[in-house]
């Protein structure tokens, strides 16, 4: 051993109260680096599927539909996206007309430009048979529809989230 290194890590510097100092640190080196990665899990996780305050009285009220029912809109009543999540955008309210884009361009007819989770050309909201549908445009980092990724078009309801980037609507009139 050099002589510099011993004298620096002599019998004085072996103290059980550094062993328990290394330890400790070691030990919240580890906890920050855990609550740096559920950090990072919250935020890009999709939304955790739920029932709308309205679709949990209509489920007490009612029995559960047939096979084949409307979950979506029934004539004369449009189904809008309402903005969930980021908080500083909730509240915001988006018609679907007959074909609708959702994307960061300027021509989409919902703009989610404050979001660099979404495609320019995320997806693709539109009416067929009486039903609202979603279909992904190709976007880099999916579209969900109930915390589950899409790879074709999905038929829409009341109450379901879609999550398109970072942002989450929910269907809803």
């Amino acid at each position: 051993m050099h002589p510099l290194l011993a004298a620096v890590s002599g019998p004085a510097n072996d103290t059980p109260v550094l062993h328990v100092l290394e330890y400790g640190v070691i030990a919240l080196m580890w906890l920050f680096f855990m609550w740096v990665i559920r950090a990072v899990w919250v935020e890009v996780r999709p939304p955790a599927p739920r029932l709308t305050r309205a679709a949990a009285r209509a489920e007490q009220a009612s029995p559960p539909p047939t096979a084949g029912a409307d979950r979506g809109s029934q004539k004369g009543k449009r189904l809008r996206l309402h903005v969930i999540r980021p908080e500083e955008h909730v509240g915001q309210v988006f018609e679907v007309n007959e074909e609708t884009t959702v994307g960061r361009a300027p021509g989409c007819g919902v703009s989610i430009a404050y979001d660099s989770y979404a495609s320019n050309l995320h997806a693709r909201l539109f009416w067929g048979n009486g039903h609202l549908w979603v279909e992904d445009l190709g976007s880099t980092n999916g579209t969900w529809v109930n915390a589950e990724r899409i790879s074709e078009r999905v038929r829409l309801g009341r109450g379901d989230l879609v999550q398109m980037g970072s942002t989450v609507f929910e269907v809803g009139r």
